[in-house]
């Protein structure tokens, strides 16, 4: 068993978070996880009114400190980072303030802020220090396919999701969930006839990838991004497809459906201005009984 001290810190988010609680890195990379509601990154400055994510534990056991530099916010951190490598990168005049990150603990620079590259990362490049080396979710025989499933996945569903909640106006709407509602329809078909999205016996990125939108549906989009056509659990491929998901090994670990919740209805006040938290299936439950049950 190898051991190192840990050089990566990573900001938990969704697929990333996914990826590396399944290939069980917790061993070689930290991880910090921010406060599921935007706050105020400069409370102190009346005339600076940006919110985002703060490092803040009082919300739950599972939010945490910057381990790093002690920033109180990932605005911080990256402002840190800014200073230390002197500017930002070529071609670059402005930053957004995001996670997932992935942090190099000894050089104190960003490795990575965007999802999907971490996501490899992390699949491709810790074997040695991975608890679970042998889970590979992206096989080089299916990455063409994987590739080509996550293009037909990301603009209408993961990001699909986001044109419905944030449209400006009914036209863009109408044509957001269309091809939203289009799109779960063909994951559906998909899913009727294979056990995973490319294989039949192996899940992939391009599952994890999926998996992190649909376990947020019934229990957040259906209201707050007006997604309301259809449930999740009124597509019963999708239903017990996300639930196979979530009962893999570890995944479940990763879903923290109070950070989803609260996050969600509690930070976006331009789409709910009374933060008001509403009622909901209780998609949690039924997933932790599905994950007991597949353990006895």
């Amino acid at each position: 068993m190898i051991r190192r001290p840990p050089r990566s810190t990573l900001s938990s988010s969704s697929a990333a978070s996914d990826v590396y609680k399944r290939q069980g890195l917790d061993r070689a990379i930290g991880l910090a996880v921010v406060h599921p509601l935007f706050s105020r990154t400069r409370p102190n400055d009346a005339e600076d009114q940006h919110e985002g994510w703060v490092f803040d534990p009082s919300f739950d056991d599972a939010c945490t400190t910057d381990p790093v530099f002690g920033a109180k916010t990932v605005r911080e951190l990256y402002e840190k980072v800014i200073e230390i490598a002197g500017g930002l990168p070529e071609g670059h005049t402005d930053t957004r303030f995001t996670v997932p990150i992935l942090f190099d603990t000894q050089s104190k620079l960003i490795v990575s802020n965007e999802s999907s590259e971490i996501m490899r990362f992390l699949n491709n490049d810790f074997d040695e220090f991975a608890e679970h080396p042998e889970v590979n979710l992206i096989p080089a025989d299916l990455l063409p396919a994987i590739d080509e499933m996550n293009a037909r996945v990301y603009e209408p569903i993961n990001n699909g999701v986001y044109k419905c909640g944030f449209a400006r106006s009914q036209e863009a709407y109408d044509d957001a969930v269309k091809v939203l509602f289009a799109s779960l329809e063909e994951m559906e078909s998909i899913l009727s006839k294979q056990k995973y999205l490319v294989s039949n016996t192996a899940l992939t990125e391009a599952d994890i990838r999926l998996f992190v939108t649909i376990v947020r549906f019934d229990e957040v989009y259906t209201v707050h991004f007006k997604c309301a056509k259809k449930h999740i659990c009124q597509f019963p491929a999708l239903s017990a497809w996300m639930t196979d998901v979530y009962c893999q090994h570890n995944i479940s670990t990763s879903v923290n459906m109070s950070h989803i919740i609260n996050h969600y209805y509690r930070s976006h006040k331009g789409i709910n201005p009374f933060l008001i938290v509403p009622a909901t299936r209780g998609v949690d439950t039924l997933l932790k009984a599905a994950l007991a049950a597949s353990r006895k």
